[in-house]
Parts: C-alpha cells; structure tokens; sequence
C-alpha cells in the first residue's frame, strides 16, 4: 500500500487520484490531505510508475515544473518547489462515489450501485 501526501495540490487531488489509480490499476482510498493505493491482488505497486503518473498528470496540467514528487519508503510526497500552491475550485466532494467495500472510486452513482452489485454475486 502507497500513501500520496497531495497537501500541496488538495484543490485538484480528487482530479489526481482518478488519474493514478487508472494509470498503475489501483484501488484508491480517499482521506482529508492524502490517498492510498492498494493493488488489485497481494503484489506489490510499482512506486516509479506511481510517481510517473504524477509527473504525467502535473505536466498535463501545465504545473510539473512546480512541483516536486518525493518517493519515501511508502510515501510519495507531492510538494511546492516555489511555494505555490494551486487555487483551483476542486469538486465538490459529493461529486464522487466511492465504494464502501473496496475503493472503487467513480463520479456516477449509477455505476457505483451497479459496481457494488458485484459484491453480492
């Protein structure tokens, strides 16, 4: 399991997290500053994928060259070269499902309820 540290980028961390979980098939657990990734199965993740697809997101958005990503034992650090901080209106939380048994994270509440349904077969 990975931990991301988003402190520095929360306004777009909801953007992100979809991002990376699709990029190293991960499931995502959401929390206030930061998210985890677990794998799909007992393997471990790849930390330099993750990182890449950080990298990846961040210049997608115009911002890599802010931002520096950190990779500490099984913390990945996201963190303001320059001190600034992106000011963006992030979704309104309410915006994404999230699936209580495990992380499957989606903005569609229908998919949601069909995705749980797997969970009762």
């Amino acid at each position: 399991m990975l931990t991301i540290d988003c402190r520095d980028v929360a306004s777009i961390k909801n953007e992100l997290v979809i991002y990376v979980s699709d990029q190293v098939a991960a499931i995502p657990t959401l929390k206030i500053n930061e998210f985890m990734l677990s794998s799909l199965d007992d393997e471990k993740i790849d930390k330099m994928t993750v990182v890449s697809a950080i990298k990846e997101f961040l210049e997608s958005i115009g911002e890599g060259r802010n931002f520096a990503v950190i990779s500490k034992n099984d913390v990945i650090l996201i963190k303001s070269i320059s001190g600034k901080i992106i000011e963006r209106d992030p979704f309104p939380s309410s915006d994404l499902f999230s699936c209580t048994h495990c992380g499957f994270v989606t903005r569609y509440e229908i998919e949601l309820q069909n995705h749980t349904k797997i969970h009762y077969l």
